[in-house]
């Protein structure tokens, strides 16, 4: 299988690098520092149509392929420091391609055009306050039918762009007699809804502008029209949606590791030790040499698992192994770039104290990689 990219795939790239350079501008560390959501670099990269890239152009978008998005959301992680900022772009995506996926014509009409234009925000709604790993499993967020449409009761924890969001794809249980595997729907929940509250972000370690939280619904009432896709098709609305997040994610996560590989190649090459640069002692350049492999290889299961998905094929098993692969690296260049630069690395000023505390939720979102290992076990027929 070949994953060259084309020419234009490559303009892209070199265009949002150049992007996100010129215009990304905002003061990161005020931002980090204070857990606020940059809205005007959001509103940059919604009319640079990053957001709009997989959407079809009747929708308001670019109609690229997935390989396309994958490739822009790696040049966003390595161009723009503002991890937080790309977790949310691709957060927003992510809920596209479930609209786009399993929406109504209207429900497309309605919803895609402004989630193209950043307009508005959206949030996917699935982890619980006592339901991670297993929240499909040990969902308790209940969906009672009426004649007027469903009553929503339950709370989500953790639901990245929540606490902004103007609508969440929310996952509920209609039928707890059943297997969860058909018991569980979707719907589409807009924050005017009664019952429905956003609460304030989560206090984090890192993606400090990510807004993270708890959503909160107490006998919220949506209509029928708010059903994604069918009635007990949640599992597997969510079951596809993981394929593309353990794309989207990874593919931010390798920019960003590959702009830390470079920061630590000039600065190996820069700094000097015992009358010699210490890149050239093998303890330092071990280091550096491992963030390559990582680098490599992750990029090469990750275009296999978007090349799968741009032809319409399951990539369960790839999506897992680039997730699993490409966080873990990350975690670990990140802390290893902390090594190499000594008493550097420590301070705030060189910025890779804040890429170390951003890395460390990449094992853990998504899937953990323990659920990864799991996943790859599974299909492995172990």
């Amino acid at each position: 299988m070949e994953f060259s990219l084309s020419e234009e795939q490559i303009e892209l790239r070199e265009a949002i690098i150049r992007f996100a350079r010129q215009e990304i501008v905002h003061d990161l560390a005020m931002y980090d520092k204070e857990g606020h959501f940059p809205f005007d670099s959001w509103r940059k990269c919604a009319e640079m149509q990053i957001i709009a890239l997989p959407f079809p152009e009747e929708y308001g978008g670019c109609g690229s392929d997935f390989l396309t998005t994958v490739v822009v959301l790696q040049a966003l992680g390595y161009s723009c420091k503002d991890a937080g900022l790309v977790h949310a772009l691709s957060t927003q995506i992510l809920c596209g391609l479930q609209i786009l996926l399993f929406g109504s014509p209207e429900q497309k009409q309605r919803f895609l055009p402004p989630l193209c234009r950043g307009e508005k925000v959206f949030a996917q709604a699935i982890t619980e306050p006592d339901a991670g790993s297993d929240a499909i499993g040990s969902m308790r967020t209940r969906a009672e039918k009426t004649e007027k449409g469903y009553v929503l009761n339950g709370s989500k924890m953790f639901i990245s762009n929540g606490p902004i969001a103007d609508v969440v794809i929310v996952f509920a249980l209609t039928d707890p007699e059943i297997s969860r595997l058909g018991g569980i729907s979707c719907f589409m929940v807009e924050k005017e809804t009664p019952g429905f509250e956003r609460c304030h972000p989560v206090e984090k370690m890192g993606l400090c502008t990510l807004q993270n939280g708890e959503l909160v619904f107490a006998d919220c009432c949506v209509p029928a029209s708010a059903l994604l896709g069918r009635e007990g098709q949640g599992a597997i609305i969510f079951n596809e949606s993981m394929e593309w997040e353990r794309s989207l994610l990874p593919a931010a996560h390798l920019g960003t590791l590959e702009r830390v590989l470079e920061t630590c190649v000039s600065y190996a090459r820069k700094r000097s030790a015992f009358g010699q640069s210490i890149g050239k002692y093998q303890a330092v350049a071990n280091k550096i040499v491992d963030m390559k492999l990582v680098f490599e290889l992750g990029r090469l299961i990750l275009y296999k698992a978007a090349t799968l998905k741009s032809q319409g094929k399951r990539a369960t098993l790839e999506a897992s192994i680039a997730k699993l692969f490409i966080s873990e690296g990350l975690k670990q260049s990140c802390l290893d770039a902390v090594q190499v630069h000594g008493g550097y690395g420590f301070t705030k000023e060189y910025e890779l104290e804040r890429d170390l505390r951003d890395s460390v939720a990449a094992t853990i979102y998504s899937g953990t990689s323990e659920m990864q290992q799991a996943i790859i076990s599974r299909l492995m027929g172990l």
